[in-house]
């Protein structure tokens, strides 16, 4: 854990002060792209001079021990069977990804039954949680296990050549540990913190809250031991994930994340590393009400909102060709200066300033001589 820590370092502020600068010389209104203009410069400070390609998402498998709780309609058994069905390339994060030219990588880090496929990493670490109503959902041990596991797959995804890392989730009952998570970390209540996940009914709904509101009166684990915190309420998915997050900062490339799953997990992995979120793009909002407290605690702003509850990895997935569009309006759009266009009447020089009522530049360091290149086209 230590080492991996060691590796995290703040955002390149140089690049980023230089991608600001390029911004102001575009062939557009200053700020005239609004959110993308400043995700273009989050991702030059994240990667220096690299494109976000290719892209790959990891999908985080596992089950929780309380779905004995009757948090969820569906069956435990759901989750091995949905493997399956990434493996073969029938699900809708198969579906967005091949669209979108991002592989996938399926992971079993803690199902509760054997899985079989041969085309998944199999990292499983224990068969479920232990229900986390009840006891600890996870010893000491399995939390660093199932970290590592995500460390691990990133450095191995970016060792392959990736450039942009994903998240992507599966495990029936996950979002009733993501809402203690959340709670936990934003000192949201039960309540606020808990949604329908699947699609459950007022009562069941009820239910799952009041079990979330019972373990945090149980576990008391504050916010400032992120480790014991995972190992109170956390999957397995949610540990993976958080080593995968630290992993992609550590290697210091773009870090996708999902839904409400990944939001948790980022919680962890900023309260372990708070540089960890430099590297952070949220990919969607999701419908789950936690997931819109854990964006605004990590302090970001989801490209897509489209009611989204799936999880997979598809709000990810969605969301990356913007990331990619907002990298190539820096690198590729012509200067004033490059495209000839003159500013003799002042008419260029005002446009280039934008409108009073445009808003201000978007946020970076400043201005900074160097490449006018900020971010080179993708291998």
């Amino acid at each position: 854990m230590e080492e991996y820590l060691a590796r995290i370092g703040p955002a390149d502020e140089q690049a980023m002060a230089a991608a600001t600068q390029r911004q102001q010389l575009l062939t557009k209104p200053a700020g005239s792209l609004g959110v993308l203009e400043e995700l273009s410069i989050r991702i030059a400070g994240m990667t220096g001079t690299g494109f976000p390609a290719p892209a790959v998402v990891a999908v985080f498998a596992a089950d929780h021990g309380v779905h004995a709780q009757g948090v969820s309609p569906w069956p435990q058994e759901v989750t091995a069977s949905m493997l399956a069905n990434f493996a073969a390339g029938g699900a809708a994060v198969n579906a967005f990804a091949s669209n979108n030219r991002v592989d996938v990588r399926v992971v079993d880090v803690g199902v509760a039954s054997d899985v079989d496929e041969l085309d998944i990493v199999h990292a499983k670490v224990r068969p479920g949680t232990r229900d986390l109503s009840v006891e600890a959902a996870l010893t000491a041990d399995e939390v660093l296990a199932a970290v590592a596991v995500g460390f691990e797959l990133a450095d191995k995804l970016v060792l392959d050549g990736y450039r942009c890392l994903l998240t992507g989730d599966m495990g029936i009952a996950n979002t009733t540990a993501s809402a203690a998570l959340i709670a936990t970390f934003t000192g949201a209540t039960a309540d606020q913190a808990t949604g329908r996940g699947t699609g459950i009914d007022d009562a069941t709904l009820a239910h799952k809250t009041a079990i979330v509101e019972a373990a945090l009166v149980l576990h008391e684990v504050p916010a400032t031991e992120p480790l014991k915190v995972l190992a109170a309420y956390g999957g397995l998915e949610h540990a993976a994930l958080t080593g995968y997050i630290l992993g992609a900062a550590a290697n210091k490339v773009p870090v996708v994340l999902d839904g409400v799953i990944a939001g948790a997990a980022a919680l962890v992995a900023q309260a372990l590393h708070p540089s960890a979120i430099d590297y952070c793009v949220a990919g969607h909002r999701s419908a789950e009400p936690g997931h819109a407290i854990a964006l605004k605690a990590l302090g970001l702003q989801p490209l897509v909102d489209l009611d989204l509850r799936l999880g997979e990895g598809t709000g990810a997935v969605l969301a990356y060709p913007i990331l990619t569009c907002a990298v190539r309006a820096l690198s590729e759009m012509a200067t004033f200066e490059s495209a000839g266009i003159a500013s003799g009447d002042g008419s260029v020089d005002d446009l280039v300033a934008g409108p009073a009522d445009s808003g201000a530049a978007p946020a970076g360091s400043g201005p900074a001589s160097g490449a006018a290149t900020v971010l080179g086209g993708d291998a």
